[in-house]
């Protein structure tokens, strides 16, 4: 599958289409948005009886028994944003373009055109700040403000993911109350709790991400937290890597976990010390013995995932306006704050000609492909017009 960033994902609406296969020579040929021919893949009739489960259960509305319907009512509601005189004639090419493979992402194929106050965005990144209400100091939610919102997010659909790197670490001063904080970890629990009690639109079970960069001083417990059974059950998380952390490695070199925020008296005794350009170093420790608890954990449970937030920052043509330090759930997407997932899979194998030699030689229709292609980017633009959005922000943003 691609999308329109040029990654390759699934989504779970794909998977009622792919699982068919049309009788030889029956594959779709897109020429001026129309289909040439009529595969059966685009037939309720064809379905797997799993398939039919999987349709009738997430994307079939009211008053739909075939998944012509639905591509209908998606192509019509994507096509109500042209303007009235042209509607008629997107709407057309927006439903060839269904037929010849490009579908939308989950939450368009089950909301769009519907009158529920869902998203049709999959996906979000939301920003935490460094205090409990409000906004920090840098202007980023509090921590509670951020997860109201990642609360409003789910209710609606969209899965979210955070850095939690502002949180300060365990047992650094707060000097409003006089006490010690709990550190990112800690948060992290409430933020899973929250998603396993917020049901997204559809009846679907939340999803998030959270990361926590390389020099935290917490990133030790953040790394090791799954395994305990059953903790972030609700959660994919990932490290966010440096192209310093990386050297270190290779060099065998110390590594420091800073952060902003003062120690309390208990760290300072156990030997924190300030930096010159501001920053409390919480502990040094062996960039080797990070990355082998990194790469034992990935081994043992499939988590955390690693981020190179340096190379992910230095490929973003919008560097010079914004900084991405978090991806999406699925973790294909980074994203910068309230950036969203607008997610539109093409089917490549529907472009593939004569497969395996039968009736011809075998090749990959590249000029059908360049036509569905920019179609469905129309088509998601329209999405982010179209889209019920949960916060003010991620409309802002996109």
């Amino acid at each position: 599958m691609w999308n329109m960033t040029g990654r390759f994902f699934w989504t779970s609406f794909d998977s009622f289409l792919t699982d068919r296969r049309p009788p030889e020579g029956e594959y779709p040929i897109i020429r001026n948005h129309e289909a040439r021919t009529q595969s059966p893949m685009n037939s309720t009739s064809s379905l797997q009886p799993i398939s039919l489960d999987v349709l009738r259960e997430k994307y079939l509305k009211a008053g739909e028994t075939r998944v012509e319907e639905l591509y209908a009512r998606v192509a019509r509601a994507l096509a109500s944003v042209e303007a009235e005189d042209r509607r008629a004639e997107w709407e057309a090419k927006f439903l060839a373009n269904l037929q010849a493979g490009a579908i939308g992402a989950g939450r368009i194929m089950s909301a769009a055109g519907t009158d529920i106050q869902a998203t049709l965005i999959n996906c979000f990144v939301q920003p935490v700040g460094d205090c409990i209400q409000g906004v920090d100091d840098a202007g980023y939610p509090g921590i509670y403000e951020a997860l109201r919102e990642a609360a409003e997010t789910m209710r609606r659909g969209g899965g979210v993911g955070y850095d939690f790197s502002r949180i300060r670490p365990r047992g650094a001063r707060v000097r409003a109350t006089g006490s010690l904080a709990s550190g990112p970890c800690s948060y992290i629990n409430v933020f899973d709790q929250s998603c396993a009690t917020v049901e997204s639109a559809g009846a679907r079970r939340g999803a998030q991400m959270g990361v926590l960069r390389i020099d935290h001083p917490d990133v030790l417990d953040f790394i090791t937290a799954k395994r305990t059974p059953g903790r972030w059950n609700n959660f994919n998380v990932s490290v966010g890597v440096s192209d310093e952390f990386m050297q270190a490695v290779v060099d065998g070199a110390d590594w420091e976990l800073v952060h902003r925020a003062e120690p309390g008296a208990e760290r300072i005794a156990q030997g924190a010390t300030q930096r010159a350009d501001g920053l409390w170093v919480y502990e040094r420790l062996p960039a080797r013995q990070l990355w082998d608890t990194i790469m034992q954990s990935a081994y043992d449970f499939a988590e955390p995932g690693i981020l190179f937030l340096g190379r992910i920052n230095e490929d973003n043509n919008l560097r010079y306006c914004e900084e991405i330090s978090a991806t999406n759930p699925c973790g294909e997407q980074p994203l910068p704050p309230y950036g969203c997932c607008d997610l539109g899979p093409i089917i490549l194998t529907r472009f593939v000609r004569h497969p395996f030699g039968f009736a011809g030689e075998p090749h990959f229709d590249f000029d059908a492909f360049e036509q569905v292609v920019a179609t469905q980017v129309r088509a998601l633009d329209n999405v982010l017009d179209v889209t019920y959005w949960p916060l003010e922000q991620q409309r802002a943003e996109s």
